[in-house]
Parts: C-alpha cells; sequence; structure tokens
C-alpha cells in the first residue's frame, strides 16, 4: 500500500518538474531577457545625475526618481520633430511597399511566365544584401537627383529594401490561398484583378498585416541610410538624432539617451500590442485552412 502511495507521488511530481524545467523557466529566461533592456532603459531615465553616476548605490533600482532627463530631452533637442520624422517615414515607405509589394508577391504566386522562379530568388536576395554596401552608391545617387540631406530621400530609399521583403512574404502567403476560389470568381465574371481585389487580398489580410508591421519597425528602427543620407538636426529620425545630439566625443549623456530610446520604442510597442494576434496568425498561419 505504502509503495503504491509512493509510486503515485512520483507519477505526480515528475509532471511538475519537467513542466518547471521545459516550459516555465525558458519563459522566465526569455522574458527576462526581453524586458530587461526596457527596465534598464527605465530605470537609467529615472535616475538624477547624482545617483547614475554614484556607483556605490544599486544600479537596479531607482532610490530618487526625476525627470529631468525627459525635460532635458523636450526642452534642449528636437525630439519632437525626429518623432514625426519618423513617423512620416515609416508611414509612407510602409505604404509604398504594400502598395508594390502585394500585388508583386500576387503575380508571383499565382501567374506562370518564363524565369518566375528566378525573379523570385533575386527579389529575395536583393532583401538580403546589407545596407552596409549600398548606402555609399545611394549617397552619389540622391546627391545626383538633388535629394542629398532630406528626409524625402529616406521615403525613396527605404522601399527599396522594403518591396522584396513585402514581395517575398507575399508571394509565400497568397499559395497558402486555393486557387479555386478565385477561380469561381472568374467564373462568376471577374477579372484577374478583381478575383485579386475582391477574393485573394481580403483573404490576405493577416498577411499584408505582417508584411505592414514588420516594414514599419524596420523603417522606425533604420539607422545606417538616416545616418549617412540626413544631417540637419530637424530633418533626422529618432535613432539617429537621440544618438548624435545627445553625446559629445566620448561623453555620453545616458539619462537622456535612455529617455529617448524609451520613448522611441513607444510606438512600434503599441503597433505590436494592438494587432500581435494578427500578427502572429500572419506569420504562422495560411489564410484558408483546410
Amino acid at each position: 500500500m505504502a509503495a503504491t502511495l509512493s509510486s503515485g507521488a512520483v507519477r505526480s511530481y515528475h509532471p511538475r518538474l519537467e513542466r518547471a524545467l521545459f516550459v516555465w523557466a525558458p519563459l522566465a529566461f526569455f522574458l527576462v531577457f526581453l524586458v530587461g533592456p526596457f527596465y534598464w532603459m527605465l530605470i537609467t531615465a529615472l535616475k538624477p545625475d547624482s545617483e547614475l553616476y554614484d556607483t556605490s548605490k544599486s544600479p537596479l533600482y531607482v532610490a530618487v526618481p526625476t525627470l529631468e532627463h525627459f525635460i532635458y530631452l523636450f526642452e534642449k533637442t528636437d525630439f519632437v520633430l525626429w518623432v514625426s520624422n519618423t513617423m512620416m517615414v515609416a508611414t509612407l515607405s510602409t505604404a509604398i511597399a504594400l502598395i508594390m509589394g502585394v500585388p508583386a508577391g500576387y503575380a508571383l504566386a499565382r501567374m506562370r511566365f518564363r524565369g518566375s522562379e528566378f525573379v523570385g530568388t533575386a527579389i529575395f536576395v536583393t532583401y538580403l544584401v546589407p545596407a552596409t554596401l549600398l548606402f555609399i552608391p545611394m549617397i552619389e545617387v540622391m546627391a545626383t537627383i538633388g535629394m542629398d540631406d532630406n528626409i524625402w530621400a529616406l521615403v525613396i530609399v527605404y522601399p527599396t529594401f522594403l518591396v522584396p521583403f513585402v514581395t517575398w512574404l507575399m508571394s509565400g502567403y497568397f499559395r497558402t490561398i486555393p486557387a479555386e476560389l478565385e477561380e469561381c470568381g472568374r467564373i462568376d465574371g471577374l477579372t484577374r484583378l478583381g478575383a485579386m481585389l475582391r477574393i485573394a487580398i481580403p483573404l490576405a489580410r493577416p498577411g499584408i498585416l505582417s508584411a505592414g508591421i514588420f516594414s514599419f519597425t524596420l523603417s522606425w528602427n533604420e539607422f545606417i541610410y538616416a545616418l549617412t543620407l540626413v544631417t540637419a538636426s530637424a530633418e533626422r529620425t529618432i535613432p539617429v538624432g537621440v544618438l548624435v545630439q545627445l553625446t559629445r566625443a566620448d561623453v555620453f549623456f545616458w539619462g537622456p539617451l535612455m529617455a529617448g530610446a524609451l520613448l522611441g520604442s513607444v510606438p512600434v510597442a503599441l503597433v505590436y500590442s494592438f494587432f500581435v494576434d494578427q500578427y502572429a496568425s500572419g506569420l504562422t498561419a495560411g489564410a484558408v485552412k483546410g
């Protein structure tokens, strides 16, 4: 009887132990790994300078919180302009990428023409080319067309790496939509364009939303092109403006820097929080499940 009770207790104990080791422990690790940088930015932004550079105090909490770094950020820098510039560039670049990339992805998924597979592969390879190899020729191109040191140069350049990504992502997503649905629509009198607009695109909304969110995030956080193509403070975006204006040689204004980084990450976090379910389904699930 005692042996039976003991074996039952062991069996009930093992699932709890396995769940703790293989589920909760990894989740806790990734939670600390992901939330840790935001927590560090927050406490650094809230610390006064006297506490920030005092090594005798723990760096993990704030003894006397202050908003002086946020006040400095708004009063002594062009942070409001940077936010406006970043929002404009990210929104327009994402719109251009979706307008061009969604039809291109549909064409690669549905239309058969000579070299279609090569075109699809070439588009994806274009997305993989690093910006560090392209920003110098891009500077020459923008100077040639008279767009150097102009924020509109970013609106022109960003779609060069956003459109290939959107095209590649949407071509894969459109392939999950049964072609029979569009064929039925065409039997009822729809043209190819009408079938795309009325059937394929509505079914592909999760994929389009995922591509839009990812494109918006890339545009919002992009640094290399924003640093090299725009030098005027009033034309800068958040990643460049915060770094350039809040550093002096080897001196870093850590409080305002962390305040700017924290506030600059809020819009992207809000976008993900509102559309996280659709974003996840767009990346992991097909449009129609059989």
